[in-house]
């Protein structure tokens, strides 16, 4: 995966890419998820998640209650030196990580806690969920991190004009 390439085109079509998600906020097509979900799935066979990793390198999911308890269990610590140890909270007042990349990235881009990783991570990077019209502006601010995400907005400003 080259991240440099990716981050090239995607600063470049930056603009472009957030007129277009505006103009999908404000008149969805009434498949908007039926095409992301086809793109979805199209995207992710010809790209590897682990080949790039952009997304833990980068950002932070939000951990809620949950997802600090399942973590702090898989790592047999209490939940409050999970927090203590892994996260602070942001300005919106959500549990974050304290720092890019991911504390549980490993160099080959493998999650230390994959089977206990925090509900935004599963469903990272919101492509194929119904109700897509809810999270266009987040699928916007994902081109900038994600290159499946990226090719996806691609396609599908080829297929809605």
């Amino acid at each position: 995966m080259d991240l440099e390439s990716h981050n090239r085109k995607a600063h470049k079509l930056k603009s472009e890419n957030d007129r277009f998600y505006k103009r999908l906020i404000r008149r969805p097509p009434n498949d908007l998820d039926e095409q992301f979900e086809k793109l979805h799935d199209e995207v992710f066979e010809q790209i590897d998640c682990m080949s790039c990793g952009n997304c833990c390198k980068t950002t932070s999911p939000i951990f809620y209650e949950r997802d600090i308890e399942r973590a702090a269990k898989a790592l047999k610590i209490k939940p409050g030196s999970f927090f203590e140890k892994y996260l602070r909270m942001d300005e919106d007042n959500d549990a974050v990580l304290q720092q890019a990349p991911c504390a549980f990235l490993g160099a080959d881009n493998y999650c230390s806690i994959y089977d206990n990783r925090p509900n935004a991570c599963r469903e990272y990077p919101h492509t194929n969920r119904k109700k897509m019209y809810q999270v266009l502006s987040l699928a916007f601010k994902n081109t900038m991190v994600c290159p499946a995400v990226f090719e996806i907005t691609e396609r599908l400003k080829k297929i809605i004009k």
